[in-house]
Order: structure tokens, then sequence, then C-alpha cells
């Protein structure tokens, strides 16, 4: 991998930590309890829960992510960073753009 892919690399992934890193915080937020005595309405309560319970998974899936990404910080300067850990074969630049945190190539994924 070239220098200055690995450049350009570096910088997205520090862009999708701090974007990362901002949605947590926002996810984090939304996820107050739903206290009792908020009155609410039953229907309107009962979808609070339900969008509760969507943040929380989209809170998950988020931290999931930021745990690839410090991983991937960790990682980005050993030699076979951009390798693909199933075929071997490197993995395309403009995917490690888009997705900093891939361990894969396209076609293993």
């Amino acid at each position: 991998m070239k220098k200055s892919e690995l450049a350009a690399i570096k910088q997205a992934l520090d862009g999708e930590i701090k974007s990362t890193e901002q949605k947590i915080i926002e996810y984090s937020l939304l996820c107050q309890p739903i206290a009792p005595e908020n009155s609410i309405g039953r229907v309107s309560r009962m979808d609070a829960i339900n969008n509760k319970s969507i943040v929380e998974a989209a809170l998950r899936v988020a931290k999931e992510k930021m745990f690839e990404l410090k991983e991937m910080k960790i990682i980005i300067n050993e030699k076979d960073f951009g390798i693909c850990r199933k075929c071997n074969k490197e993995i395309p630049f403009g995917r490690l753009q888009i997705q900093p945190q891939s361990r894969f190539c396209v076609i293993c994924a």
C-alpha cells in the first residue's frame, strides 16, 4: 500500500472515530429510561418504548464499530494491514476509505 493511500485511510479512520463517538453520545442521551409517571398516554408511551429499543440497538452497533475502529488504529502500521484475513489478497483502497475497519475484501465479506 502506498504511503499516500495509508495517510488517506488514517484520515478516514480518524473521521469515522469522531463521528462514531458523536453517535454514541447522541444515542446514550436518547436511551434514557421512560419514567412511568410521564403522562404521555398509553399508545405514545408504547411508541416511546419501541423507539428506545431501536436506539439501544443502534447504540450497540455504534459501540461495536468504535471497538473495531480503535483496533484498526492500533494495527494500521503493521505490514499486513489492508490484507484480507480470509483470502490474503489486498483489500481495495476504496473499500478501506469507506470502511476503514474492514478486515475482509468485498468478495470474502
